[in-house]
């Protein structure tokens, strides 16, 4: 049997002259900074869309407060009250226009025709001479408002 003579222990190099930690540490801290890359875009995305999301809330929020304005917001009122045309010849009629916000009751004097709470609606008039129309609403609380326009009849 051959025995082989014993090996002189190799001297160990130092881990700081050891190339592989050196490009290990380069590549913990490459893929660190990808990472950290990687996390800040993705949190200013998420950003972004957050407040691009509260703005279009805000936005509908304020379209909605002007829509609920324009069709009377929670009181009583009498939006519209017009004549188209406004002067007419004997015999002829003319369109009474009304529009209420939150009326439980609508009264169109002197009329014959019905008339009820509407955000727009017209009624047909011929009067015989000139005549003033007046309309008057009440909520459910009792609250009652009126306007009254005069249609001229030559």
């Amino acid at each position: 049997m051959l025995t082989q003579p014993p090996q002189p222990d190799r001297p160990r190099k130092s881990l700081l002259k050891n190339p592989s930690f050196y490009s290990r540490i380069v590549f913990v801290i490459a893929a660190f900074t990808v990472i950290w890359i990687l996390f800040s875009r993705w949190w200013q995305n998420r950003s972004f869309e957050y407040r691009a999301k509260e703005a279009a809330a805000a936005k509908q929020r304020a379209d909605d407060r002007a829509t609920l304005e324009q069709l009377g917001g929670k009181e009583l009122a009498i939006q519209t009250f017009y004549a188209t045309p406004g002067k007419i010849r004997r015999g002829q009629s003319v369109q009474l226009c009304y529009g209420v916000a939150n009326a439980k009751t609508v009264k169109l004097e002197p009329q014959s025709n019905p008339v009820w709470p509407s955000y727009t609606r017209c009624v047909e008039v011929t009067p015989a001479k000139t005549t003033t129309y007046t309309l008057a609403i009440a909520d459910a609380a009792g609250n009652t408002k009126s306007q009254s326009l005069t249609v001229t009849v030559r």
